[in-house]
């Protein structure tokens, strides 16, 4: 197959209806192709009944539809099983769902949790949340010389012995993709478990769960060409079995009396009350059709437009870069020199040009980098050549406009 920009784009109905904008805010959600939008239409239309719980057709036909997609999902990240899958409403939900469940049962008081300081707010507040308070220690891993991940520090933290990792795949702020597969030897070898968020890495390298050896994926349909408000918390068996559930209700029991409850098995003892039946069905559809285009040659197109970004950046004096371009999933992450990043990205939405300013639910990492944010540029597969063209033009009028 041969990667075009151009019919990848012709799928999203959004440009047709936005064909002045430039749209480079991807880190923060993507856009739908046409198959996930119908995907959730036909189920409102056809199917749409609760799962599980009834005898009719109707219930019979969602409950099918929304058991393959999790098979569906299961397979895109060669999961050992099905039932490792556990829908969720998004990241945020499957790290509080996750952190909360260790607690007190894998993780005890005194125990040590190392995460990084580039962590997305959704893999730091959960465990100040449930685990720190309970008294895990959390430590974390600093940068290098160029705002990536430092392995030496890494492995001094290590020999600490934590009994859990969790770091993101690819830095939503920076969009630095991380080593993994060299972080998780290093983990196991130090005998901890490892959580992977995986919310902005699962759309730039499809993950093999088994092969990795990963013990918690995490990531969200949206930034995957999915719907919203549904997200997924891939995990081991037996991590899973550990885990208390965050929330109680209908679904997730198997007997209740008025003084005691028992928990049905999984996935349904994490999936309290109705789930997003239709998100799941609109996610399974992105999954399908993702794994139908040429991938290797989105990441191609997608790396050789961030190249020529940053090419082009360096050649302004005013813009300061906070990332880098080389094993770079698709974001540019700057400064213009003595302004606020808010104002730049107003300059740039009256250039109809679609960014995003501030510190990106990464703040400790922005106080760790002294500076009070920035604004992110993130690029995907229907970003054009063309489209880069124009947003160099505009990145270089900026000064003139201070």
């Amino acid at each position: 197959m041969t990667f075009s920009a151009e019919l990848f784009r012709a799928e999203f109905g959004y440009f047709r209806q936005h064909p002045d904008w430039i749209y480079l805010d991807n880190a923060a959600t993507m856009q739908k192709p046409a198959v996930v939008l119908e995907a959730i239409q036909q189920f409102y239309l056809t199917q749409n009944s609760n799962v599980h719980r009834s005898a009719h057709y109707l219930s019979q036909l969602a409950t099918q539809a929304f058991e393959q997609s999790r098979r569906t999902i299961a397979q895109f990240l060669n999961a050992g099983s099905s039932h490792q899958v556990i829908f969720q409403s998004g990241a945020t939900a499957a790290f509080n769902q996750l952190v909360f469940g260790l607690t007190g049962t894998v993780l005890n008081r005194g125990d040590r949790v190392l995460l990084t300081v580039l962590e997305h707010h959704a893999n730091l507040v959960p465990w100040q949340l449930h685990a720190k308070s309970a008294g895990i220690e959390l430590d974390f891993v600093p940068l290098d010389q160029e705002n990536r991940l430092d392995l030496d520090a890494y492995q001094q933290l290590l020999q600490r012995k934590p009994k859990v990792v969790s770091f993101a795949q690819v830095s939503n702020a920076l969009g630095h993709i991380q080593p993994i597969e060299q972080m998780i030897k290093l983990a196991k070898a130090a005998g901890a478990l490892v959580v992977v968020d995986g919310a902005q890495g699962v759309v730039w390298q499809q993950p093999d769960l088994q092969a990795l050896d990963i013990d918690a994926y995490i990531f969200s349909g949206h930034k995957l060409y999915g719907p919203t408000g549904i997200g997924v918390l891939c995990a081991k068996t037996a991590l899973l079995e550990q885990l208390k559930p965050l929330f109680g209700g209908g679904e997730m029991i198997q007997h209740v009396s008025l003084e005691t409850v028992s928990f049905a098995a999984l996935p349904y003892r994490l999936e309290a009350g109705t789930p997003n039946m239709a998100g799941a069905i609109g996610l399974a559809a992105a999954v399908n059709w993702l794994q139908q285009q040429d991938l290797d040659g989105l990441k191609l197109h997608k790396t050789q437009l961030i190249t020529e970004l940053y090419a082009a950046c360096m050649q302004i004096p005013q813009i300061e870069l906070l990332s880098q371009p080389n094993l770079n999933a698709g974001i540019l992450l700057f400064n213009l020199k003595n302004e606020h990043p808010a104002d730049v990205a107003e300059l740039l939405n009256q250039f109809k040009l679609a960014a995003r300013a501030g510190s990106h639910c990464a703040m400790p990492l922005f106080q760790y980098l002294n500076c009070n944010g920035a604004v992110r540029l993130s690029l995907a597969g229907y970003t054009t050549t063309a489209e880069i063209a124009q947003v160099i033009a505009i990145l270089k009028k900026l000064p003139e406009f201070f």
